[in-house]
């Protein structure tokens, strides 16, 4: 099948073109405008294994790409029109969708996972929608730590201090098409928080990929390094990713009654909270992102929803029926959003056919007045509780899942077989 020319803004001379990772992280090339009709038409050859790597870019063999078969290729093809990025005239960026050398989806591409839930909502008459909320340290490239001291969270102040930052990341990242809300200073020194207006689900993981990838690259051009690492700091505040959730039919909200959530949003919120344990290696998936998971640091350690509540883990947002929604609280801010977004919508969606019931709302301290399961504490216990559920590997397909899985397990066993400094400060001379 001949593929679409998807025509260049004018003035462009160069695309930055790429797709998500393991990690979420885009992976791509730079095309010169000249090649770009050639792109469209027969892709960009790109070797597969950007989806078999980890986030330092160390490879293993896997069935779908390893030595055996000599690390194959795949082709990206633009999925939308590039868009000019506003501090680099003449580039413009867009991300692709992948196809095998068969012509056929890849299938460990993690884009897919997300597309296959989507499509089953599709069958069932319905559109998830959701909107993000991204945390963020902004740092001295030298000594790696923040240039301000003290909490200042929302400070009016705080925010004129960082605005030079800020600033363009909203203004640009608006004018590329990503639909930001707002930014304020967090609950750390450095620390900062950006909500990405929500939308359909698919799109909404798209700009999670970009907003990731531009705020990075703008940060670096005011001097900073942007991370999304999920505990820089022991002693200061994790980065979390927080999703807001609502099913949309005919035009409408279909989670909404009277402004609040009805027997659908309940159903999807209970598949939910069925599977957050399970589904904890997927939302948080470094040794490091279980540091995040502390009581009464704002990251939910239990199963737990209630309304308005930001001690839970799912926290139910009711007002305006357009505005009625679940709040989803767990996961890391470096996690990959196609996964995250394909487990979730499954286990609600999952909620929504069989008519689950969630357990009782908290509404005081889930910290300490809940008995709701505990969230899994460690990545190790993470990927058993995922093991022994199978309903990721159901969700991402045994190509996906056993790569990711066997990340982890990379991880855990980096992690392990280290001697910190923090050890050697404490044992090496009292021992």
């Amino acid at each position: 099948m001949t593929k679409p020319i998807i025509p260049l803004p004018e003035g462009i001379k160069t695309v930055v073109f790429g797709t998500g990772d393991i990690n979420g992280v885009m992976r791509g090339k730079r095309i010169p405008a000249a090649h770009w009709d050639t792109i469209c038409e027969d892709g960009c050859a790109i070797i597969a294994a950007i989806y078999a790597m980890d986030m330092t870019c160390d490879i293993w063999d896997t069935p779908y790409c390893s030595f055996g078969n000599g690390y194959v290729d795949m082709h990206l093809y633009p999925s939308t029109t590039p868009v000019p990025i506003p501090w680099e005239p003449g580039v413009a960026m867009c991300l692709g969708y992948s196809e095998g050398m068969d012509h056929k989806p890849v299938p460990i591409d993690p884009r897919q996972v997300l597309i296959r839930q989507l499509d089953r909502a599709k069958e069932m008459g319905l559109e998830i929608q959701v909107g993000s909320e991204l945390e963020f340290y902004l740092l001295d490239p030298e000594t790696k730590l923040p240039r301000q001291e003290g909490i200042q969270v929302y400070g009016i102040n705080r925010q004129s201090e960082m605005e030079h930052v800020l600033g363009p990341i909203r203004d640009d990242l608006i004018e590329m098409g990503i639909p930001i809300e707002q930014s304020n200073p967090e609950y750390a020194a450095g620390q900062a928080e950006v909500n990405v207006r929500y939308s359909e689900a698919l799109s909404s993981a798209d700009n999670v990929v970009l907003f990731r990838t531009l705020v990075k690259e703008i940060a670096q051009k005011h001097g900073y390094i942007a991370t999304f690492m999920a505990k820089p700091f022991i002693d200061e505040s994790g980065s979390g990713f927080h999703t807001h959730y609502s099913v949309w039919k005919d035009g409408k909200n279909a989670f909404a009654k009277d402004g609040k959530l009805n027997e659908m949003g309940m159903s999807f919120l209970a598949g939910m909270q069925k599977r957050i344990g399970s589904t904890s290696f997927v939302s948080s998936t470094t040794p490091n992102a279980y540091r995040r998971r502390q009581p009464y640091t704002f990251c939910p350690v239990n199963a737990s929803w209630g309304h308005d509540n930001r001690t839970v883990a799912l926290r139910v947002i009711e007002g305006a029926d357009k505005a009625v929604r679940v709040e989803k609280r767990d996961a890391s801010a470096d996690c990959n959003p196609y996964y995250l977004l394909a487990c979730d919508i499954a286990a609600g969606l999952d909620g929504i056919e069989q008519g689950m019931k969630p357990g009782p709302a908290t509404e005081g301290d889930a910290y300490s007045e809940c008995d709701d399961p505990a969230l899994p504490l460690n990545l190790r216990d993470a990927v058993d509780a995922a093991e022994a559920d199978g309903f990721v590997r159901g969700v991402l397909g045994d190509g996906c899942y056993d790569i990711l899985i066997e990340q982890a397990r990379r991880e855990i066993a980096f992690v392990e077989h280290q001697v910190t400094d923090v050890e050697r400060d404490r044992y090496l001379g009292n021992l």
